[in-house]
């Protein structure tokens, strides 16, 4: 017998009973309380459910979901499939997460798409290089800088490595074909387990940069040589970017 079960209530409610009333076997009365004492026995475990509702650390189920809209609004939705435990973790993460500086930007996109981002500032002189200086060399290191334009910085993400999606074979394999019987199919993103989308990457490094700069985003599916240089390949105009201004 556990704190609260039926068999407990039922037991707390004969004690309330005089014992002279109905004597010690009664079953009328037995079955009449233990009809009330189920009643209660759901009672206090609802009640024992919605206390571990009240914190974050013991929340569960849709609560945990309602916990992180109370703090993040929609910037923090649970990724499909994730458990209570990893989601209540990357609620704790972000709550006491680094805001304000250049490694809180590099930090919150490694956890969010799991790579490291190329940050370009170019009035800082330790990514533009100078003349003469070990840190730069034409097509390898450094770029060109410009005091005419503080407090910005170019952004370069990258998107995660997905798994695909399971059991749906793409063009040009083996065990897909038309009219036949196999594992082709038209697909949607939809479909994808744990998709993180550019606009998560945007409002991520949105919701930690500092407040009056801007950052201007490129997201690419992979590294490649020829995004290896920040600073020469933003062509105002041209590159696909994202403005952040936040006065």
């Amino acid at each position: 017998m556990a704190t609260g079960d039926s068999q407990d209530m039922l037991g707390r409610l004969k004690a309330l009973i005089p014992p002279t009333w109905y004597g010690d076997d009664n079953p009328i009365r037995d079955a009449i309380l233990t009809g009330c004492a189920s009643a209660l026995s759901w009672c206090y475990s609802l009640y024992l459910y919605a206390k571990l509702q009240t914190r974050i650390n013991t929340a569960t189920d849709g609560w945990l979901d309602i916990a992180a809209y109370d703090f993040f609004g929609k910037n923090l939705p649970r990724s499909a499939g994730q458990s209570d435990d990893l989601f209540r973790n990357t609620i704790r993460t972000n709550l006491f997460r680094e805001r304000g500086t250049r490694q809180s930007i590099i930090k919150v996109l490694e956890d969010l798409t799991g790579k490291t981002p190329d940050i370009f500032e170019p009035s800082r002189p330790q990514d533009t290089g100078a003349y003469r200086g070990a840190s730069l060399g034409y097509g390898l290191a450094g770029g060109y800088g410009s005091i005419l334009i503080p407090y910005q910085a170019f952004v370069t993400a990258y998107r995660p490595d997905g798994a695909g999606i399971p059991f749906v074979a793409g063009y040009s394999a083996v065990s897909a074909g038309y009219s036949d019987a196999s594992r082709g199919e038209y697909a949607s993103t939809g479909m994808i387990s744990g998709l993180i989308t550019d606009t998560q990457i945007y409002e991520a490094i949105a919701s930690v940069k500092m407040e009056g700069t801007l950052v201007w985003v490129k997201i690419l599916s992979h590294r490649a040589d020829d995004y290896s240089q920040l600073g020469i390949d933003f062509i105002t105009g041209e590159s696909s970017l994202l403005e952040y201004a936040q006065w």
